[in-house]
């Protein structure tokens, strides 16, 4: 008898051994590749501790970035100043030929690169015994620091202005904490929290140099007025206050200023010039009035020109706030 051979496909114990050792190497090789694989995709979507750190640093940043102004564009200028407002600031006016007239009423626009940030216009009347002018000067400051905000940034533009006008600042508010004020370095008492000397609030009342001046430093001495409001002889020595010297205003926008400088005289004339200046919130607004009398008369009065001058200033006040 024959012995058969071995055939492929056989059935038995053997055979089902062989097929079960098969199966368990496959299931084998595809969970350790799946393995590998899940792990790959974690590599790839998880950054390094040093990336993750720069991400909340760059939030953090973004989160504590300064408000924007209130004032994202400015109004048009020569039409904010009313006509009857104008017959009045330039009286010489209604003396001149129609055109003329017309033209002096209209004003004339300060030349701007970009009319949002920066607008201005004036007027003038022109006779034979005097000559009047008001201008306008209207700025929106902006500030490109993002942790400074548009109001900061306009505070330092008007602080700057009130300094360079010899007009001191007012006080700041006294610490509230009760720490013992300590000498500073200069011989200056320095308090324990206080706010900035620059920090100019509305509402405070003008003050002189030595109280608004920083500790160790030397206070901007108030302006002397280069004569009094009748347009006399200024007398020798101090001369007494009358109400009308240059000083900070009270109830005009954020902060506001007053500025008087009588023009030196001339063989046939005399001028003075007159400036208001306030802020609301980033928004700085100049208005300037000046009047020039000609002859051998008296000086033009302080109280007349002041009070024109702060006219036009809270029409412009009532401007923003609209």
């Amino acid at each position: 008898m024959q012995r058969k051979r071995y055939a492929p496909g056989r059935t038995g114990p053997t055979a089902r051994t062989g097929s079960a050792a098969r199966t368990g190497s496959t299931a084998r090789t595809a969970l350790g590749l799946a393995l590998g694989l899940a792990a790959g995709l974690v590599g790839c979507s998880s950054g390094t501790p040093s990336e993750d750190v720069a991400v909340d640093a760059k939030a953090g940043l973004a989160a504590s970035a300064a408000p924007p102004g209130r004032y994202q564009t400015l109004f048009e200028p020569c039409g904010a100043v009313p006509r009857a407002v104008l017959q009045e600031m330039l009286p010489g006016a209604a003396a001149l030929p129609d055109p003329e007239r017309d033209r002096a009423y209209r004003g004339t626009a300060a030349v701007t690169y970009d009319t949002d940030r920066r607008v201005g216009c004036s007027w003038r009347a022109d006779t034979p015994e005097a000559s009047h002018r008001l201008s306008l000067d209207i700025e929106r400051v902006v500030s490109y620091d993002s942790a400074v905000s548009d109001d900061d940034r306009a505070q330092e533009v008007y602080v700057r202005k009130q300094l360079a006008a010899n007009i001191p600042l007012p006080p700041t508010a006294p610490p509230e904490t009760g720490g013992t004020p300590t000498t500073g370095p200069s011989g200056g008492t320095a308090g324990t929290g206080g706010p900035s000397q620059s920090a100019v609030t509305g509402g405070a009342t003008p003050v002189n140099a030595s109280a608004s001046a920083p500790p160790g430093s030397t206070a901007p001495t108030a302006p002397t007025p280069t004569g009094p409001a009748s347009g006399g002889p200024t007398p020798s020595g101090a001369p007494s206050p009358t109400g009308l010297e240059p000083r900070v205003l009270e109830g005009l926008g954020d902060v506001a200023y007053l500025d008087d400088v009588l023009g030196q005289p001339r063989a046939s004339s005399r001028q003075r010039s007159v400036s208001v200046v306030f802020r609301t919130s980033n928004v700085i607004v100049t208005v300037s009035y000046r009047e020039e009398v000609v002859g051998l008369t008296e000086a033009p009065d302080s109280g007349e020109l002041q009070e024109r001058a702060r006219k036009v200033a809270r029409l412009l006040a009532d401007r923003l706030e609209e």
